[in-house]
């Protein structure tokens, strides 16, 4: 019985075929981003649709253990590359393991202190749980996953407004929003991932982006500058905390800037041109392997912890990170909101989190796939990084995605699978345990320049992307990116958030919603050339009394309800650019043409409107034609009525000379009727 419902559940999956597939082989070695990764080894898969990405090869008839067996291996890739790891690429991600943990942990605090303002050791459970689940369910070999500076800064921003609103300084309060957020994340990251949402990645603008992620960049580099200056505790006697916008911190800064801590300023100047300068001498001597993987990060902890350390300049006004206890690892457990807290606001903001914290991972993702030619799944890398955060919620992490900067270092280091990540966490786990103690004199400071230099990183491809867009004189993407920025600085990260997302989304669905239709002409001197008039102004003629339309695309339930509007403006003036308040520039037509031949298909809205407009022009005497119309089509147009209304297939031609010759012969014996009588 319960092999039998069992086979039931599978059965829809069961839909390729493997072809010679041998148990050493891995559906990884197929990059979909390369062209010639499908012919680089012909005895592994069959290519599936784009759309069956989600389903793996199956023998039809197998038994069900097989088919368990190799749906998780597909969807539990540890299962599909750890029996057959070889140990020659062992030491490879060993070193690029430690080499990323050396990194992530002083970035963990940094971004758990003063970014989230929880507690040091959320930032490392975050880069210890979804480290591990990730490297179980991840598809990539070289994505560094664990808390990021974006991610972070919109949880603190949001911790921040509901402590606000209740009017609770409390840190457990503060805890548990985090990991609420964290789990909302988790568990909405995994529904995109199951509901096979993973283009959301191409659907977001990037001149959006770029105005938020720049943005963004600029509010953490405004926000960690009080710490920097160390103006922390005249902040917060002037009222200025985390609720407060961007520009009144700003002006906090302008108006005390005498009051600034001078040895405070020193040290965390001083760190982040220690950070800058070691990365600019890293670019520059590239042909220096082992200097690449010197984690400057972690030297600069050390320098400047053993350094406060030994001349005590906590005593002298300079905050530290104070004791943290290697308390280890929490019971796992479900957080319950805090009284007053808006549940429905935490789940907002967690949406926003996973859309920007996915779309900046598969980003990374796509790049060292293509780079090393192997495949990914958004789906999967949905899944994977909702589980990874569902795990780290309840283990108190803060928000886990991918980083650029940490995967680039772990491609570097040479990693080759995702057991490289798996060090990387075991490393964190050890500092979890072991090393928190040593990081008492850590000046808070520095982990603010750390987090600076990182937002410095965010705004690196900021310039490049303005001067192509005015190079191309792309406006619309300019002020696009203008107002983001403009939104994200004035207003609210959040609100920045939000209008990236929602205009990203508008954008879509008005394209979507425009059918693609070009208005032809006939070449001068040819009978039976045509071409788009746009593509040939002033050469490609109009035709009196003929409007021939190409249908650009196929036509379905959401681009086919402006296509009466384009038409009547394409009958009048022969051109959309042309305002409709202007006089009409073409003479009344007669006959239309639809060029059907890149119509693919069509659905019943889509011919209960075509048959609209037919009956339409019919009504002002027009004759209409089709022209190339596909056989898939013509079974729906006979169905519904639409090729007798049309003219029955007297109307219906293969080429567009054809129409044309019937409607000349059709108005010369017209003519000659009428001169007859």
């Amino acid at each position: 019985m319960f092999h039998d419902i069992l086979r039931l559940l599978l059965l829809p999956l069961e839909r390729y075929s493997p072809v010679n597939v041998d148990s050493s082989d891995s559906e990884d070695d197929l990059s979909e981003s390369t062209p010639f990764a499908k012919h680089s080894r012909v005895h592994l898969y069959q290519q599936p649709e784009e759309d069956d990405e989600l389903f793996p090869a199956v023998t039809p008839g197998a038994d069900l253990w097989t088919t368990f067996r190799t749906r998780l291996r597909y969807y539990v890739p540890v299962f599909r590359w750890l029996p057959h790891y070889s140990m020659d690429g062992f030491g490879h991600d060993f070193i690029a393991g430690l080499t990323v943990a050396c990194l992530i942990i002083p970035q963990s605090l940094s971004y758990a202190t003063a970014l989230a303002h929880l507690d040091p050791i959320h930032g490392l459970y975050s880069a210890f749980i979804p480290g591990i689940i990730y490297s179980i369910f991840g598809t990539s070999r070289q994505l560094s996953v664990g808390p990021e500076a974006l991610v972070s800064m919109l949880v603190g921003s949001a911790i921040a407004q509901q402590q606000h609103a209740i009017g609770s300084t409390d840190p457990k309060t503060g805890l548990a929003i985090g990991v609420i957020i964290t789990l909302f994340v988790g568990l909405f990251t995994f529904f995109l991932g199951f509901v096979r949402l993973g283009f959301l990645d191409s659907v977001l603008s990037r001149a959006l982006l770029r105005g938020f992620i720049t943005a963004v960049a600029v509010v953490i580099i405004i926000e960690q500058s009080i710490t920097l200056f160390g103006l922390k505790e005249l902040a917060e006697h002037a009222g200025i905390g985390e609720q407060s916008s961007t520009v009144d911190k700003l002006a906090f800064i302008f108006a005390n800037f005498g009051e600034i801590h001078l040895l405070t300023t020193v040290v965390s100047f001083s760190s982040i041109i220690f950070l800058l300068t070691f990365g600019s001498i890293k670019k520059r001597f590239t042909k220096l392997p082992f200097l690449q993987f010197v984690p400057e990060i972690l030297l600069c902890v050390i320098m400047y912890t053993v350094l406060t350390g030994v001349f005590r300049w906590d005593k002298d006004g300079l905050a530290i990170l104070g004791a943290m206890e290697s308390g280890g690892l929490q019971m796992p457990s479900f957080p319950s909101a805090p009284e007053g807290v808006s549940v429905r606001s935490l789940f907002g903001t967690s949406v926003l989190i996973s859309i920007i914290g996915f779309v900046e991972s598969i980003v990374i993702t796509k790049q060292y796939a293509t780079k090393h030619n192997y495949s990914v799944s958004p789906n999967r890398e949905l899944v994977a990084m909702g589980v990874s955060n569902i795990f780290g919620g309840l283990f108190q992490a803060i928000p886990a995605f991918g980083s650029l900067s940490r995967s680039k270092i772990n491609d570097k280091a040479g990693a080759r699978t995702q057991l490289a990540g798996f060090i990387t966490a075991l490393f964190v786990l050890l500092a979890i345990f072991f090393l928190l103690p040593y990081f008492f004199y850590l000046p808070k400071p520095v982990l603010a320049g750390i987090i600076c230099v990182a937002a410095l990183s965010l705004l690196s491809e900021a310039p490049h992307d303005l001067k192509f867009m005015w190079q191309i004189h792309a406006w619309s993407d300019l002020g696009l990116l203008l107002l983001t920025f403009v939104a994200t600085i004035c207003v609210s990260v959040e609100a920045g958030t939000l209008i990236a997302i929602a205009l990203s989304f508008l954008l879509v669905i008005k394209t979507s919603t425009y059918p693609r239709i070009t208005i032809m002409g006939r070449m001068p001197g040819t009978k039976g050339k045509f071409r788009p008039i746009k593509d040939y102004p002033g050469i490609a003629e109009h035709i009196d009394g003929v409007l021939i339309v190409k249908v650009e695309e196929g036509l379905y339930f959401a681009n086919t309800g402006q296509l009466k509007d384009r038409l009547h403006r394409l009958e009048v003036f022969g051109d959309m650019s042309v305002h409709p308040s202007e006089e009409a520039r073409l003479n009344p037509v007669s006959h239309v043409i639809f060029d059907v031949e890149n119509m693919p298909s069509l659905d019943a809205s889509a011919a209960q409107i075509l048959l609209e407009i037919v009956l339409a022009y019919h009504a002002r005497d027009i004759k209409v034609y089709f022209v190339k119309l596909r056989e898939n089509s013509r079974e729906l147009f006979i169905k519904s009525d639409l090729l007798e209304r049309a003219g029955g297939d007297r109307h219906f031609f293969r080429r567009t000379a054809d129409a044309m010759d019937y409607i000349e012969r059709e108005t010369l014996s017209l003519t000659e009727s009428e001169v007859q009588v």
